[in-house]
C-alpha cells in the first residue's frame, strides 16, 4: 500500500499539533525522586524496548514480585534476566546498541514511569546481590543508566479501561498463545495449550 500525505519533516509534525504545556515540556529528569523511586518499587510489570544496530526495534515484557527491579542508587536501575525463551533477542540488542526504554506499570494505577538510558550487561555478583530473595539470582543482570526519567499521565489507560474488568473482552473471544501456534504453525492446539501450561509452572518455579 502505497502511503499519501506523509508526514517526513519536523516542521509538517510540529504544525499539526499544539505547543506541549510547561510542566509537560519540563518533566524530563535525569534523576530517581524519591516518588519515582516508591513507584518503580511498586511496579510487577515493566516493558523493556530495545534495538539493534540497524534500529530494528524490539519490545519484551518483564514482570515479577513488586520490587523485582532494583535501584542501585538514583541513577542506576537493574532488571533480573529471568527466564524466558533464550531467544535472547533483547539481550543480543543491548550488546549492538546499549541503548533502552523502560515503561513501569504498576497494577490498578493509571499512571507510568518511563526510564531512558544506557545499558550494561553485567555477572558482577555486587549486583544480582541486590534482587529480591523471592527470586533465586538471576545468570545477569541489565543495568540501566537513567539519562531521562519521566512519567506519563493517566490518558491512555483511561481510554483503555485497561484495569476495568467490565471493559475486558469475554472469557474465550481472544485468541491464547496456543490458538495463535495453531493458526501459524498448523499444530494441535489443545495439545500445545497443555504444553504451555507444563512449561510456564516448570520455567516459573525456577525463577
Amino acid at each position: 500500500m502505497e502511503l499519501r500525505d506523509v508526514i517526513a519533516t519536523e516542521a509538517d509534525l510540529r504544525a499539526l499539533y499544539r505547543e506541549p504545556s510547561a510542566t509537560a515540556a519540563g518533566k524530563v529528569r535525569d534523576r530517581i525522586d524519591d516518588a519515582s523511586a516508591r513507584f518503580v518499587a511498586a511496579s510487577s510489570f515493566v516493558l523493556f524496548a530495545t534495538s539493534d544496530a540497524n534500529g530494528r526495534c524490539d519490545v519484551s515484557p518483564r514482570g515479577g514480585p513488586p520490587g523485582f527491579v532494583a535501584m542501585l542508587d538514583d541513577r542506576h536501575v537493574v532488571l533480573p534476566d529471568l527466564n524466558g525463551n533464550n531467544r535472547l533477542d533483547s539481550l543480543m540488542n543491548v550488546v549492538a546498541n546499549p541503548r533502552c526504554g523502560l515503561l513501569f506499570v504498576v497494577p490498578g494505577r493509571d499512571e507510568t514511569v518511563r526510564i531512558n538510558g544506557g545499558v550494561t550487561l553485567t555477572r558482577d555478583p555486587r549486583v544480582l546481590d541486590a534482587f529480591t530473595k523471592e527470586l533465586r539470582p538471576p545468570k545477569l543482570a541489565i543495568v540501566v543508566d537513567v539519562d531521562e526519567l519521566f512519567v506519563h499521565c493517566a490518558k491512555s489507560f483511561r481510554r483503555a479501561h485497561l484495569w476495568d474488568p467490565d471493559a475486558w473482552p469475554a472469557e474465550g473471544t481472544v485468541p491464547d498463545l496456543a490458538e495463535i501456534y495453531g493458526c501459524q504453525l498448523g499444530i494441535d492446539v489443545a495439545v500445545k495449550r497443555a504444553e504451555l501450561a507444563e512449561i510456564y509452572e516448570t520455567s516459573l518455579a525456577l525463577d
